[in-house]
């Protein structure tokens, strides 16, 4: 049983039906974001239930929109590993160091998550045709969960992607669209497709239910740390799902009385080359402006402009966080540092956080004794070009 309600605007806080389709707001073209009956779901949802669930991200079904089992589409996303890195932290001279491994999600990376619960969730509202922009892992995760679930799915990409990309959508049936720009510019061609078309629009924070999704990466974090949280999450970001997710998540289990008030200090990494976000919250701004010239060797970081800006700003901000640009040689050397530490292969994302921690650590903001837990959020073998 879902205990999802409604769905209320993150800006204005108007309400919307759960039973209808819905992307933005209506008012004020912000995010919508899931709601649910908190009161019965802390007595009927508990801890103990998890013990005997599968291993996948539908285990927190009860805190998850879907209603009916049978549209609850499953490659096995979610519970990936939460690596203790002491190797890793020997290096920088932390003890208490945890890298959290999406690249082992279903499509090899955390897109999965947000993907799987978007189209879940479409295809129980009737949903036959999906589209998105992307820079890479979301289309291939929206891709094969639509044909999953039967539907016809439509890709926008910058046309100067990691060839790898390109192949997996095309394997999983979508039509792809290859742009000369940016994801900003793919965004403006899928929403004419839209509009002319009647496709349902799946774009990072334009329909309320991929940030459902990414939020299981926060109940996953405190389930495997035994109901603690870590001093500080370093999260890369682009258009920032997860960081909200996850700042949602933390809300959510401490009114179920699953954890207490404290909260993990939330940590937002882009590249300098392509970094609204860094900007707007060292300017104190509440939203972000539109980044320039966005080039980055982490194309998931290369996103000018995020819709979510403001909820970004604000977990940051009320967690008591911060938000740090790394250079593509810092992300690069600090990827292979991880490769040669813990055997795993991370994408550049993956080793910008590496990076982020490094530049925390020499600032003071980071101590030695804190715990610490780096998003690696995809494999680094869709970017094989980086090592040629």
């Amino acid at each position: 049983m879902s205990h999802f309600t409604h769905l209320e605007c993150g800006y204005c806080g108007k309400i919307y039906d759960k039973n209808k389709l819905w992307n933005l707001c209506p008012e004020c073209s912000k995010p919508l974001l899931a709601r649910y009956d908190l009161e019965s779901a802390r007595k009927n949802f508990t801890k103990d239930k998890l013990k005997k669930r599968e291993s996948t991200l539908w285990r927190y079904h009860e805190m998850l929109p879907v209603l009916e089992t049978k549209f609850r589409l499953s490659l096995g996303e979610g519970f990936t590993p939460l690596i203790r890195a002491s190797r890793l932290g020997n290096e920088v001279g932390m003890k208490n160091l945890f890298i959290k491994d999406e690249g082992m999600n279903p499509t090899t990376s955390f897109k999965a998550r947000g993907l799987c619960l978007a189209i879940s969730k479409a295809n129980e509202l009737g949903v036959k045709e999906v589209s998105i922009p992307s820079a890479g892992n979301a289309a291939g995760a929206m891709s094969a969960y639509a044909a999953l679930a039967g539907m016809k799915s439509f890709v926008f990409m910058p046309k100067d992607v990691p060839q790898p990309f390109i192949a997996e959508c095309k394997a999983f049936g979508a039509e792809v669209t290859l742009v000369d720009g940016l994801i900003t510019d793919c965004g403006k061609l899928a929403a004419e497709g839209v509009k002319k078309f009647g496709r349902f629009d799946v774009s990072t924070l334009k329909e309320p239910y991929r940030i459902e999704g990414k939020k299981t990466m926060g109940y996953e974090v405190a389930e495997q740390m035994n109901w603690k949280v870590p001093d500080v999450i370093i999260y890369p970001t682009g258009g920032g799902t997860g960081l909200i997710g996850m700042w949602k998540a933390f809300d959510e289990m401490e009114k179920l009385g699953w954890i207490g008030s404290k909260r993990p200090r939330m940590v937002s990494v882009q590249s300098t080359g392509c970094a609204p976000m860094v900007k707007a919250f060292n300017d104190g701004k509440e939203f972000a402006e539109m980044w320039t010239g966005a080039k980055t060797i982490a194309d998931g970081l290369r996103v000018p402009a995020a819709v979510g800006d403001f909820l970004i700003l604000r977990a940051i901000r009320e967690s008591n966080g911060t938000a740090v640009a790394v250079s593509d040689e810092e992300i690069f050397e600090s990827t292979n540092m991880i490769g040669k530490t813990e055997g795993i292969f991370a994408a550049p994302e993956g080793g910008a956080t590496l990076a982020a921690l490094k530049s925390l650590l020499n600032s003071g903001w980071i101590k030695k004794d804190e715990s610490i837990v780096l998003f690696n959020t995809g494999s680094g073998h869709k970017y094989y070009n980086l090592w040629k």
